[in-house]
């Protein structure tokens, strides 16, 4: 059950990755304005926040099992309604489609896999399921970026939507027999939302997964204007990318992963946010081919540390009974932390460099903030 679950994660984050090579291009084709591009692109992280959170709230209720097979057969749905894009703004809705369906996946799937995992082996489970993240992350944009150039967009999404709803008839049958039990007393999903914020480790899970996908987008959007001023073509950007993934993925597989059982969670996500801040610094840095490969393999490592990190932390704090909700804030604001990434260096006017150093100093300043306060309690 678990290996499909992890199947499921893969193509959840598959979906996701494949859109970011083609996204940008595919709005310009059909003739959108750069406003416009860049709303289509930030479209399905808006509305996939929002997915989230109505994910974790009919988790709770209805249980893992529902939603993820709802969310698995509208996201297939979804995607091939690309096929009837023809302008700019029917892109936009079916980008808001797509991403709010989309959006009740992840939520439903994690709390299934956190609520069937050791309580001492969910530091490594949360390694295996980042390594699912990080494989997507390597394979999704080649695939998509090559695809679509020898066949179109929405041949690509196609394919996407196969899987999803292949995946979700498959989970019918294998996901039926191992539903929680507990999903028919319904008090404690009605908590008030404030209780997770006043959490102190739910909240740095929460702030975890935020500059997480931050600190990605401003990598997505900064890393590729980087390789252009120095002259390189968008195949280094591409390397770039999958040199951190391949990184990541080994800290997620190896046996390396048993740290995320034997230290504190909190120790080890100020760890993997310090080494993404350094990262960054000696990216706005780097001066040639090389001295790029070097901080990208370090932000590498630092997402591998941090990803299990902030899973751990969120299993730690909560019970089986809200999980799912706490999952669906947990992934919100990591649809959050993409578009802020990505947009609010645009809105502060930062060139290359300083958006890099911005974001590293930013990346630091949280990681001295999670040990201080720490260190309060």
């Amino acid at each position: 059950m678990k290996k499909f679950i992890y199947l499921i994660i893969f193509f959840s984050f598959f979906d996701l990755f494949t859109q970011l090579p083609v996204m940008s291009t595919y709005a310009e084709s059909l003739g959108a304005s750069a406003f416009l591009t860049g709303l289509a692109v930030g479209m399905y992280s808006l509305s996939n926040t929002l997915g989230n959170i109505i994910s974790g709230f009919l988790t709770d209720r209805k249980g893992p099992f529902v939603i993820l097979i709802i969310g698995l057969l509208t996201t297939g749905l979804s995607l091939s309604l690309y096929n009837l894009v023809e302008d700019p703004i029917i892109l936009l809705i079916v980008r808001f489609v797509h991403g709010l369906v989309a959006g009740l996946i992840v939520p439903a799937a994690f709390t299934f896999l956190a609520n069937a995992t050791e309580q001492e082996k969910r530091g490594k489970g949360s390694a295996i399921s980042g390594a699912f993240v990080g494989i997507a992350a390597i394979i999704g944009p080649a695939f998509s970026g090559i695809l679509a150039s020898r066949t179109s967009v929405p041949f690509v999404f196609n394919i996407t939507a196969s899987f999803m709803i292949l995946l979700g008839i498959l989970s019918f049958f294998l996901l039926k027999s191992n539903q929680v039990k507990k999903q028919k007393s319904e008090p404690s999903t009605n908590i008030p939302i404030s209780v997770f914020f006043k959490n102190t480790s739910t909240l740095k899970a929460f702030l975890g997964a935020f500059f997480l996908m931050f600190s990605q987008g401003v990598i997505a959007y900064l890393l590729p204007l980087k390789v252009q001023s120095l002259g390189f073509d968008s195949r280094l950007s591409g390397t770039l990318m999958s040199t951190f993934g391949i990184i990541a993925v080994l800290v997620f597989i190896l046996p390396t992963n048993r740290i995320f059982d034997k230290v504190a969670p909190i120790k080890t996500l100020a760890l993997g946010i310090s080494l993404m801040g350094v990262s960054q610094i000696l990216i706005s840095q780097a001066d040639s081919s090389t001295l790029l490969y070097i901080p990208m393999a370090c932000y590498g490592i630092g997402f591998g540390f941090l990803f299990p990190s902030v899973n751990s932390l969120l299993i730690d704090s909560t019970t089986a009974e809200i999980r799912g909700k706490a999952y669906g804030y947990f992934y919100a604001f990591f649809s959050l932390g993409v578009v802020l990434g990505s947009s609010l260096l645009g809105w502060l006017s930062l060139g290359v460099v300083s958006g890099f150093i911005f974001t590293g100093v930013v990346l630091l300043v949280f990681a001295i903030i999670i040990i201080s306060t720490k260190q309060m309690r």
